[in-house]
């Protein structure tokens, strides 16, 4: 398993595809802090639960500084769907290799219904606008995610 991340490591930098085709890299932000959520499959109920919370809270995170990456294992053609299909105002990208989630911590040993295998692991990190973590949230819930990730950054006081 990939090594997790903790606050004030250096965020890696990578450069994904996005849901149209667009290269979209994570780069220092001016005054911009970025929440870059990873998660198994689009089109899915929990992950489509967790994409549509982002997108309901999209314009209070936008004005509080936060932009937010979507990232997930789907090629683009599947991600152009998902986006289109629930109305995402965000950019969703794909690590087909999951070679950026592993650098995240993102990827490793999972358990379902009996069965260990290595996956995606629904995790949550978010990048300050210098490029360091400034949070990890790491095998989080679909549901009730995107409030949580909201009061722990103290945006809903």
């Amino acid at each position: 398993m990939a090594e997790r991340l903790v606050s004030g490591d250096d965020a890696p930098g990578f450069t994904l595809k996005d849901s149209s085709g667009t290269d979209v890299s994570l780069s220092p932000r001016q005054g911009r802090h970025t929440i870059v959520y990873f998660y198994p499959a689009a089109a899915t109920p929990g992950c489509t639960k967790e994409a549509c919370d982002f997108r309901d809270s999209m314009a209070s995170l936008q004005s509080a500084g936060y932009d937010v990456l979507g990232i997930s294992p789907d090629p683009v053609e599947k991600l152009a769907k998902f986006a289109a299909k629930e109305g995402l105002g965000f950019p969703l990208l794909s690590d087909a290799d999951h070679a950026v989630a592993e650098a995240y911590g993102a990827w490793g040993e999972k358990k379902n219904y009996g069965k260990t295998y290595e996956g995606l692991i629904r995790s949550t990190i978010v990048v300050d606008p210098d490029g360091k973590v400034a949070l990890t949230q790491y095998n989080v819930r679909a549901t009730g995610h995107v409030a949580k990730l909201r009061r722990d950054l103290n945006l809903d006081a």
